[in-house]
């Protein structure tokens, strides 16, 4: 009798073991890549999502970041939502965005263009967060597996935010191994990050050294949205020349 319990005890042991072993395969990514191209030309888009598009390269930019069906994400300055949609329909109805802004700048500028576009299906995963960007994550939130931070650090830096703060708590929201993809606009060398409110861009060095003094370590850089004939010292939205943007992938150590 004794020897049939143990036995049972072990093979349920055994079974226990393989399902968490599975779970944790399941949870480390092995899901294969969407196809990000699909994504981005699906018919219901709006006209005005395509032409933000063209100087954007949404395809790029997720299969840059990785993103994959399931994630659960936050989308940090999300604004009226254009980068928080394709995140949500690229996680699907499995996954889960938060999608993270401050009072005033919704008040200020984005009003009510972020609700309006919450209410198309591709959103139901959206989850809208109105907090401060040096307090952006609910206390309830936690493990994520992936931050974007879409072309609005530098907003950070004429705002009152303290980034060294903000930084630390985007590390510490996201899982062992999660991602921060960031991306911005190109200022010049030594332009550091004075130029936020003028040009509307940050030194792309200064950024690495505020990012990584949070423990993040750099895995990845993306040069599809890098343009040399950008002289990088006049205001992002009166340029006559596409702007010059980095594109970066960090990684919160295992």
């Amino acid at each position: 009798m004794n020897g049939s319990i143990l036995r049972r005890t072990a093979v349920n042991t055994a079974l226990a073991a393989a399902a968490l072993l599975i779970a944790q395969v399941a949870r480390a990514g092995d899901v294969p890549s969407p196809d990000y191209a699909a994504i981005v030309a699906a018919p219901d888009r709006t006209d005005a999502d395509r032409l933000t598009d063209q100087r954007r390269q949404p395809a790029k930019m997720l299969a840059f970041a990785g993103v994959k069906p399931g994630m659960t994400i936050l989308d940090m300055e999300a604004s009226a939502g254009y980068s928080t949609e394709l995140l949500a329909r690229t996680v699907g109805p499995t996954g889960k965005i938060y999608a993270q802004d401050s009072a005033d700048v919704i008040a200020q500028h984005v009003k009510d263009k972020f609700d309006t576009r919450a209410q198309k299906p591709a959103m139901k995963n959206v989850v809208h967060v109105v907090r401060n960007y040096d307090d952006p994550i609910p206390p309830e939130v936690s493990n994520l597996d992936m931050i974007t931070f879409f072309f609005s650090y530098h907003d950070m830096t004429y705002m009152p935010v303290d980034r060294a703060v903000m930084n630390k708590k985007m590390f510490a929201a996201l899982k062992p191994g999660g991602l921060l993809v960031i991306a911005d606009h190109s200022a010049k060398s030594g332009d550091g990050a004075s130029v936020g409110k003028t040009l509307h861009r940050i030194e792309e060095g200064t950024l690495k050294q505020e990012i990584e003094a949070a423990g993040f370590k750099l895995v990845a850089e993306g040069d599809f949205l890098h343009h040399a004939e950008d002289p990088r010292n006049m205001p992002v939205f009166k340029a006559s020349v596409p702007i010059d943007e980095f594109v970066l992938k960090y990684q919160k150590p295992q």
